[in-house]
């Protein structure tokens, strides 16, 4: 039998949670911008503060392993997990930025779609990472994370199909392309959360 001697110091596991937390605060904003109406460039500030804060949260972490002797699990898998929770955030403020920058008017329904799922996914993500404790009821979390993936991969690929159907001109196509990419990137990095998460708790069963 493996014995396993674990830290009482809980630092990792608020930290994950709130890593988690500024990802559901980034899709909310993101929604906003799916009004053509909306005060985007505030938005867009929102957007880049809550990235910074996301950063601060990541930096706060890796600071954190590397001055622990013994960390809740391995060092490789809070690198990992740190790091792809800080991409999902990454994803999401260029996604934003993008629109501000491209001057986007209204953006197409089918995209509105794809935002709700990476809104539903964060949401998980959230719920999930107190569960980092006792790496107890996790599995239906990456298997919704998966199933989400998979949904967000057909609206991925609906969108582009209606991109280059002709209805678009060249240069429109080109930079909602680039947006409904990094939306795309950010669920697939959500997936790759999940994914770590999953290996985690094989580790330490």
């Amino acid at each position: 039998m493996r014995f396993r001697i674990r830290p009482v110091e809980t630092t990792f596991y608020e930290l994950f949670s709130e890593a988690a937390a500024h990802l559901v605060e980034g899709s909310n904003l993101l929604a906003l911008m799916l009004d053509a109406n909306a005060d985007r460039a505030e938005i867009g500030e929102k957007m880049r503060e809550a990235e910074h804060q996301a950063d601060e949260t990541t930096h706060k972490i890796i600071k954190r392993v590397n001055s622990t002797f013994i960390t809740p699990f391995d060092r490789e898998d809070i690198y990992r997990l740190a790091s792809s929770l800080d991409d999902v955030m990454d994803y999401m403020e260029e996604c934003v930025d993008l629109i501000n920058l491209y001057e986007i008017g209204e953006l197409p329904n089918d995209f509105a779609a794809q935002v709700e799922v990476l809104q539903r996914a964060t949401e998980l993500t959230a719920d999930a990472m107190p569960g980092l404790r006792t790496m107890k009821d996790l599995e239906e979390y990456w298997i919704e994370i998966n199933r989400l993936e998979n949904q967000g991969d057909r609206i991925y690929r609906r969108i582009v199909a209606n991109l280059f159907g002709g209805s678009y001109k060249s240069l429109e196509v080109l930079k909602l392309k680039d947006i409904v990419d990094s939306l795309e990137h950010a669920i697939d990095s959500l997936e790759s959360v999940a994914n770590t998460v999953e290996q985690i708790a094989v580790k330490e069963s």
